[in-house]
């Protein structure tokens, strides 16, 4: 009698979605970790200091929503990506420092914009696959759009820009909760990102450019 050897299988492939998120996620990271290790080498600290606020900044959304989501180890604890991505932009921070002070604020206003709407479609897409309702998939990519800069600010001892800039989170919760709703009325992954990006990024250069804001008790 022969063994029956079982069949081969080659390993799947990340679905053409999965890597999508993949690559969102770590651009988000990277513009976190860039923006986050600027702002430290602004408030004076060392090397060590900066690499480690840019590398807080870039991962702890992330981290907070995958924990938050029971997804154990957090997909930046998973493949070292996200972490070269956070620390290679932290460093980028630190030794251009120059050149990025050259820039004009505008552009780094954009590029901050771009990261928290990345990082609010992409934690609302992650929330919604595990089955989540719709306040949990809002809370989920606000969560994730904001979480770095509250600790950022927390360790530079500075009240946290999300709480004094209100377009701000409002503007990353309007871009979760328009993905949220898409995803589950039409199914198609693209359009919910690409409109809850779309929907994020407006609201947040509106307040730049134009000083919208939230009523404010005076």
């Amino acid at each position: 009698m022969t063994d029956v050897v079982p069949e081969q299988r080659a390993p799947s492939r990340p679905s053409l979605g999965a890597r999508a998120f993949d690559a969102l996620d770590i651009a988000a990271t990277a513009l976190f970790g860039l923006e986050g290790a600027a702002i430290a080498a602004h408030a004076g600290l060392d090397l060590l200091g900066v690499v480690v606020v840019g590398f807080i900044v870039a991962l702890a959304g992330g981290v907070l929503r995958d924990v938050l989501l029971g997804d154990l180890p957090p997909a930046a604890l998973r493949s070292p990506s996200r972490i070269v991505a956070a620390l290679g932009a932290a460093v980028v921070a630190f030794v251009c420092i120059e050149v990025v002070d050259a820039f004009p604020v505008l552009p780094l206003q954009v590029m901050d914009a771009i990261g928290l709407a990345l990082f609010a479609v992409t934690g609302a897409q992650k929330a919604w696959s595990t089955g989540a309702n719709l306040w949990v998939v809002t809370i989920l990519g606000t969560v994730a759009a904001t979480g770095g800069g509250v600790i950022r600010d927390v360790l530079l001892q500075r009240t946290p820009f999300v709480l004094s800039q209100s377009v701000y989170g409002s503007a990353a919760a309007a871009g979760a909760v328009v993905t949220g709703i898409l995803l589950a009325t039409t199914r198609r992954p693209r359009l919910a990102l690409a409109a809850g990006f779309v929907v994020a990024l407006a609201l947040r250069l509106g307040a730049v450019l134009w000083g919208w804001s939230l009523p404010r008790i005076t």
